[in-house]
């Protein structure tokens, strides 16, 4: 693959696939959909599908008008409408002599770093193949605790795991505002996101009757991707073409685009805005709001594997020392001497969420202070025996638990924090 060539993950909701009001699949959108995706990968880009629709198809398909609430019956749903969803998929694919592939995953078939590599591969494998993926979340056997919850976070997750270079998360606003524009016609368009950091925006627009995303679960799955050095895009969903416009006008002036971002960093953030609605102008290429991944500061997989791809437990709270130890460059691992307090309950080798705290005078956890989420770990010991541990040194652990498999209660590969 020359440098010309990209791996892109389009991530189609339900509404870009079935209509809101007759349930009934949006072919003229899926059809302009294929064409373009065919076209960019005729053009020597990788592509990959994240496809929403199945219980939306599956309503149609025996009448229902809503989605029921309960969990059998919306599974039940998902297994009627998946195999006509990913049959009508091949029926367009295969108008333009384009093989597709199909992928069903749930966090719990990654909950493992080896079941991690071997989604990772089976993908490479079938790009390599010159195939297109079509990936959902298998909701006819997830539940709650193995769900992503919507595709917005597979698609970041599939877009990271695979190092992707772009992410484009379709909807039905052709980019991020400042406030809702349905609403408010002097809301500004946000065009470029360097630092997720600097937003502060109304998300309250997106979102459809038939799906399970909005606004606010892009601005998550955007600072997953971009986690892993993906540049998520989110443009339009009625208007496929867009995809093609907007990556051969990145690829067209990607290094105009380094340099308007290099020299706006010390300009207020609503000013960049403008000077990037000039270059579309310019350009005459469609709205879309760009998040940039920075692929020199990337989490490493196991990193993204790490925050994303396993389900947090319980919670450890640290002290302000510790959290320096842990995320400096040359970071260290995480010794019980640091550990204010220890929440929930789990296993070794289980995952955790890391906060920062404050220390009262008398050791424990100064609850007048906020918390701060810092990253996540994968232990070596249980809420108990790390609730009897905690605030030691590593060299009285023996003494205490009678045992001492490790002086760390992480080690730092078993540690992830995510890129700001």
């Amino acid at each position: 693959m020359t440098s010309d060539c990209k791996t892109i993950v389009v991530k189609l909701g339900s509404s870009s696939i079935v209509d809101e009001v007759t349930r009934e699949p949006r072919i003229a959108n899926m059809s302009l959909i294929v064409e373009t995706l065919v076209k960019l990968r005729r053009q020597g880009h990788r592509i990959v599908i994240v496809s929403s629709g199945a219980i939306a198809v599956g309503l149609k398909r025996v009448g229902l008008t809503s989605k029921p609430k309960q969990l059998s019956k919306v599974q039940a749903l998902a297994s009627i409408g998946q195999g006509r969803l990913i049959a009508l998929w091949d029926d367009l694919f295969k108008l333009l002599d384009q093989p597709i592939g199909q992928i069903l995953i749930t966090k719990n078939d990654i909950a493992a770093w080896n079941q991690y590599r071997n989604a990772r591969n089976t993908i490479n494998e079938l790009l390599d193949m010159d195939i297109i993926p079509i990936v959902n979340e298998n909701d006819t056997l997830s539940v709650r605790e193995i769900r992503f919850g919507d595709n917005d976070t597979l698609s970041a997750v599939t877009a990271a795991m695979i190092q992707a270079d772009y992410l484009f998360l379709l909807t039905d606003v052709d980019c991020l505002y400042t406030e809702n524009p349905r609403n408010n016609p002097d809301a500004v368009p946000i065009l470029e996101v360097k630092n997720m950091n600097d937003l502060q925006v109304d998300t309250s627009s997106g979102g459809s009757d038939v799906g399970t995303g909005g606004m606010t679960t892009k601005l998550i799955a955007a600072e997953i991707a971009t986690s892993g050095g993906v540049t998520t895009i989110v443009t339009k969903s009625s208007v496929p073409g867009n995809i093609a416009s907007i990556v051969d006008y990145i690829q067209a002036n990607e290094s105009d685009l380094q340099n308007l971002s290099l020299e706006n960093d010390d300009v207020q953030f609503l000013d960049k805005q403008k000077k990037e609605l000039e270059m579309l102008v310019k350009h005459d290429v469609p709205l879309h709001t760009r998040f940039i991944g920075q692929k020199e500061n990337a989490a490493k997989n196991r990193e993204l594997w790490l925050l994303y791809g396993l389900k947090p437990y319980g919670t450890i709270i640290v002290d302000e020392g510790a959290s320096k130890a842990l995320t400096r460059k040359n970071r260290a691992g995480l010794l019980p001497v640091g550990i204010i307090e220890v929440q929930g309950s789990f296993h070794e080798d289980q995952c955790v969420t890391l906060m920062q705290g404050a220390r009262l005078p008398n050791g424990e956890l100064d609850t007048s202070k906020e918390l701060i989420e810092i990253g996540r770990a994968r232990v070596n010991y249980t809420s108990a025996d790390l609730a009897k541990i905690k605030g030691l040194h590593s060299n009285e652990i023996e003494k205490v638990l009678g045992y001492a498999d490790s002086e760390y209660v992480a080690h730092r590969e078993n540690l992830a924090f995510p890129v700001i």
